[in-house]
C-alpha cells in the first residue's frame, strides 16, 4: 500500500467565512487513499462531519466554553488560553508550535492570512513543504497587522514559506508591493463545485417576491463589505424603484445595520437573514446579486452568483476583474458609495440589461472546473 501523504491544514475558523467554505470544498475533493489529513482551527468548534470528512483529524489550539463545562473547569480554561496567547504575542512562532502544535507533516499549510500563517512559518520540521494562502488584499485592509510585533515580523513569517499561494493575480501583485517579496509567489484560484451549488440551489423554495426586483448580498457583517453604503445607497433607491434586498450572514455591524434600517423605515425592503448553512437556495431565489465589498481576494460568493446564472453588480476590488473582465461578465463599478449607487440605479431601471448579464453569467460559469483548480492546488505541493 502506497503510503500517504500527512498534510495539516490551519485556518482561523472552521465555518462563516469565504475561505472557510471554500476549505471545505477543497478537503472533500483531496483522495483519502492518497492523504492523511489533519486540521487545527485557532479555536475550538464543533466539527461538523456533514461539512468535513469524517477521516479528517481534527484539533484546536485555544479551548472554548460552550455552556458544557463547570465553574472550575472553566477558570482553569480561561487560564489556559490566557497562557497561550502570552505566549504568542510575546515568544517565537517557533515556540509557540513546538508547544502547541502536535504531528509531523509532509506539508503543512496555513490556510489564511494572521493567526495561522505566523503559527505555521513557526514549524520545527525543516523538511515539511510549508505554504500559505492569501485570500484578501492585504495592501488595502491589512487586518493581519494586530497579530505581528511589526511589518518586518510578518514579512519574516511569510519567508518561511515555500509557496504563497495567492487567490488572484490582483491579490498577488498587492500582497508583493505590500511585502516586498517576488518570489515563491503563485496564484491559485479557489476550487467551486458546481453541482454542489446548483444541487443545494434546489433544496428550499422561499416566499414569493413581495417587490418586482430582489437583490441579494451575501457575507459577514464587518466594514470589508461594505454593508453599511449599501443599506445608504438602498435608502437613496427607495422612493425610485420598487425592490427588495436580502442580507445572508453575521458580525459585528448588525447592530448598526439593524438601526439604520429602523431608522430608515426600511423593514419592508431589507432583510437581514443571518448565517446560512445553505445560502445557494436564496441566492437562486434573486434576480440579482450585489457585492459591495471595499477589499475582496477572489469573491467566491461572486463565482457562486456565476453559477447560478445571476446578473452581479460589483464594486471595483481585488479579483474582480480577473472574475467580471472589464464589464463583460458583470457589472464593476468604482469602489465607492455614489459610484455603486450609480451602478444600481442603472440595473434597477433596465430590464435588458440584468438579463444581458444573467446570460453573460451562465456562459462565464462554464469556466470553473474544479477538477482542474484541485489538480493545479495539489501540483503545487510537490513542486
Amino acid at each position: 500500500m502506497t503510503k500517504k501523504t500527512n498534510i495539516l491544514f490551519m485556518n482561523n475558523s472552521l465555518y462563516a467565512g469565504g475561505a472557510e467554505k471554500i476549505l471545505q470544498t477543497l478537503l472533500r475533493q483531496l483522495d483519502p487513499d492518497r492523504y492523511a489529513i489533519t486540521l487545527y482551527s485557532i479555536k475550538k468548534e464543533h466539527f461538523d462531519t456533514n461539512i468535513y470528512p469524517a477521516h479528517i483529524q481534527y484539533h484546536y489550539i485555544f479551548d472554548q466554553n460552550n455552556g458544557e463545562k463547570g465553574f472550575l473547569s472553566s477558570l482553569w480554561m480561561r487560564i489556559i488560553n490566557k497562557m497561550k496567547l502570552s505566549i504568542y504575542h510575546s515568544l517565537s512562532p517557533k515556540t509557540f508550535y513546538k508547544l502547541f502544535v502536535k504531528g509531523k507533516y509532509d506539508i503543512e499549510v496555513a490556510y489564511i492570512e494572521g493567526y495561522s500563517t505566523k503559527i505555521i512559518s513557526g514549524s520545527s520540521n525543516p523538511n515539511s513543504k510549508k505554504i500559505a494562502w492569501v485570500h484578501i488584499d492585504l495592501e488595502a485592509n491589512h487586518w493581519t497587522s494586530e497579530e505581528y510585533k511589526s511589518l518586518e515580523q510578518e514579512i519574516e513569517a511569510y519567508k518561511k514559506f515555500d509557496h504563497i499561494a495567492s487567490v488572484s493575480k490582483s491579490v498577488q501583485d498587492a500582497f508583493s508591493r505590500k511585502f516586498n517579496i517576488q518570489d515563491k509567489l503563485t496564484v491559485k484560484y479557489n476550487p467551486v463545485d458546481q453541482e454542489e451549488i446548483k444541487g443545494k440551489a434546489l433544496q428550499t423554495q422561499h416566499e414569493a417576491k413581495t417587490k418586482p426586483i430582489r437583490l441579494i448580498t451575501i457575507g459577514r457583517l464587518e466594514d470589508q463589505k461594505g454593508y453599511d453604503r449599501l443599506v445608504r445607497i438602498v435608502n437613496r433607491l427607495k422612493e425610485e424603484y420598487a425592490f427588495e434586498l436580502w442580507i445572508l450572514g453575521e458580525g459585528t455591524q448588525r447592530k448598526i445595520l439593524e438601526e439604520y434600517i429602523h431608522q430608515h423605515d426600511l423593514q419592508e425592503i431589507i432583510t437581514l437573514y443571518g448565517f446560512q448553512s445553505n445560502p445557494y437556495s436564496f441566492l437562486d431565489a434573486a434576480d440579482a446579486f450585489v457585492c459591495s465589498s471595499r477589499s475582496e481576494g477572489f469573491s467566491t460568493v461572486v463565482t457562486e452568483a456565476l453559477i447560478l446564472g445571476k446578473p452581479v453588480v460589483a464594486t471595483d476590488c481585488s479579483g474582480m476583474t480577473e472574475l467580471l473582465g472589464d464589464s463583460e461578465y458583470g457589472l464593476i463599478t468604482e469602489n465607492d458609495e455614489d459610484a455603486l449607487y450609480q451602478g444600481l440605479k442603472k440595473f434597477l431601471g433596465d430590464q435588458s440589461l440584468r438579463a444581458h448579464y444573467a446570460e453573460k453569467s451562465k456562459e462565464r460559469s462554464k469556466d470553473f472546473d474544479i477538477k482542474v483548480t484541485v489538480q493545479e492546488i495539489e501540483k503545487m505541493w510537490y513542486e
